[in-house]
């Protein structure tokens, strides 16, 4: 199914985590469709649970998102989990599920989340939440894993190489571009700020695209014909790469991209010049590696 645009997609970076949270928070409010809710023993236990998640949003739309602001509902938590696991250990496992996720998507200690979430996992391996535990170890060990891929992917390093094929079946790699600049693209159709800024990277790409300038893109979408579509509207000639995966999408996931359009300039050794530059600065940014070269 083709992943539409979302809250996701277009929200600044310091909103992310705030939005991960309350966005789970809510589907655990609704009851995950027959899911999690189904999980509780009692409608009271229940109640209280989800009062003190709503606590935690609350504090959320305030802008607040350092452990120090949630102290009296980390304590809470805490009370609530031990009086309620013997007695009524789903409740107990959703409380104690939001209260690593908390340290997770809103504190981004995810040192602390994980010890949490592995906790959840171990204590409550009947519930639901136990089960789906696991699920979240996972993300904190790929965002930990794509961090440090970030982490040393800085202005003057050499790009990792790869070679694939492109959206054509044509070969697709950097080494191809040898001398020229290049600006890797990882974006889709869907994402809102990719959109927005496509008319900047088309500005770029016809003012210096005969002077040794290349776009590459990197396409997360899963639709193939959509993108074909757009891509010919838009007239977007440069090469992509597509494999369907969306997120999953096996260069985004070599590289540690968790956010998009995620951009890389690199010069004609393939070195990074800059990364995710917007607007003019990246018709200035491509001016100048070309008067470089």
């Amino acid at each position: 199914m083709q992943r539409e645009a979302n809250a996701l997609d277009i929200a600044p970076e310091h909103l992310m985590k705030r939005i991960l949270f309350i966005i789970t928070a809510a589907a655990v409010l609704c009851g995950f469709g027959n899911s999690f809710a189904a999980e509780a023993t009692t409608a009271e236990d229940t109640k209280e649970v989800r009062q003190l998640i709503r606590k935690v949003e609350a504090k959320l739309q305030q802008g607040k998102d350092k452990e120090a602001d949630f102290q009296a509902e980390l304590k809470e938590f805490e009370e609530v989990i031990a009086r309620l696991k013997r007695t009524a250990p789903d409740a107990a496992a959703e409380a104690a599920f939001m209260r690593a996720l908390l340290y997770v998507q809103v504190m981004e200690n995810a040192e602390k989340g994980g010890e949490l979430m592995r906790g959840v996992q171990k204590d409550f391996a009947a519930t639901k939440f136990g089960t789906n535990a696991g699920e979240i170890l996972k993300s904190i060990d790929r965002q930990a894993a794509a961090k440090k891929f970030q982490e040393n992917l800085k202005v003057g390093v050499k790009f990792p190489e790869f070679s694939e094929k492109d959206l054509e079946g044509k070969p697709f790699s950097v080494a191809n571009y040898k001398g020229k600049v290049v600006l890797l693209d990882f974006w889709a159709t869907w994402c809102g700020p990719c959109r927005a800024e496509l008319p900047n990277v088309l500005e770029t790409y016809e003012k210096f695209h005969p002077k040794g300038f290349e776009v590459m893109g990197i396409s997360l979408d899963e639709d193939k014909e959509k993108l074909r579509n757009f891509i010919t509207t838009k007239k977007m000639t440069w090469q992509q790469y597509f494999d369907g995966k969306g997120w999953e999408n096996k260069l985004s996931q070599q590289f540690g991209i968790t956010g998009i359009p995620a951009t890389f300039l690199l010069d004609g050794e393939g070195k990074i010049i800059a990364k995710d530059l917007r607007g003019e600065d990246l018709s200035k940014a491509v001016e100048k590696a070309l008067a470089n070269k």
